[in-house]
């Protein structure tokens, strides 16, 4: 709330004194739901020699391509981190796709590695495991009632959301949905939600990013989500935290600050 109270400040408004805030959090057992899946994450697989799952394999090369591609990453720098590595290039290789992400975390914009990573896991077994799913969209949906609210999703958390509203059968009422650094727009991630649409219970889609976040790279437009009615796209932050993808960067941005208020009629 205080990173709200920052961006409101610079427009010269505040956050209504009577607001109720609801932040449903699941980390803990997404975690515990990681652990239980064995999908492990590089560091596991290189000191334990754990196996990867091929179709998290697939994911996590078609995830890490697309951000490579869109962050203007080249294949002779990627090349340069893979080094004499006498295997194969290509998506079936894991070594190969450890090297994408290595080199993202070099030249991508600051999310480092592990943050990386820890993300394509999670969204995996989020989109891919419907235990998971189910579990974690209990724990989010307990936070929606049938009042009117505004729902501000990052990250991950943009997808729980996003599904969450799209299979709820309460009469949902949200005024606004407003996502920041949102990895819908990644073609791997938005495949899993097939078919997409337009959450109902929304009367408004805002989506802001920072085009120097790996995680949001992709716009939610006609190419990368095609909805109706369209999402509006604000690619104008410019997120101060260390690795561009922080929310608390993305909710003193003062544009973002001004659509979660003005859904918030205040």
């Amino acid at each position: 709330m205080e990173t709200l109270k920052r961006g409101a400040a610079k427009i010269n408004r505040t956050v209504p004194d009577n607001l109720e805030v609801a932040f449903p959090y699941y980390g803990d057992r997404l975690d515990e739901l990681a652990r239980e899946a064995q999908v492990p994450l590089t560091d596991d697989i290189q000191a334990r020699g754990s196996a990867v799952d091929d179709d998290f394999l697939k994911f996590q090369a078609s995830v890490a391509e697309s951000i490579r591609s869109k962050a203007g990453i080249t294949d002779a720098q990627v090349q340069q981190e893979f080094g004499n590595n006498p295997t194969a290039r290509g998506p079936q290789n894991w070594a190969w796709v450890q090297a994408i992400i290595r080199t993202i975390d070099r030249f991508g914009g600051g999310l480092s590695q592990s943050g990386i990573e820890r993300l394509m896991r999670d969204v995996f077994l989020y989109t891919t495991r419907s235990g998971v799913r189910d579990q974690i969209d209990r724990i989010v949906g307990a936070g929606f009632d049938e009042r009117p609210c505004v729902v501000v999703g990052h990250s991950l958390g943009s997808v729980v959301a996003y599904n969450v509203m799209r299979t709820d059968r309460r009469t949902l009422n949200v005024r606004a949905y407003v996502t920041v650094g949102s990895p819908l727009g990644i073609r791997a991630i938005r495949d899993q939600l097939r078919p997409i649409g337009f959450p109902a219970p929304a009367k408004a889609w805002y989506n802001a990013f920072d085009p120097k976040d790996v995680v949001a790279l992709y716009p939610l437009d006609g190419a990368n989500f095609p909805v109706t009615p369209a999402i509006e796209n604000y690619a104008n932050v410019r997120n101060g935290t260390d690795n561009r993808h922080g929310i608390v960067g993305y909710l003193d941005h003062p544009v973002v600050a001004r659509h979660v208020l003005d859904a918030l009629g205040s």
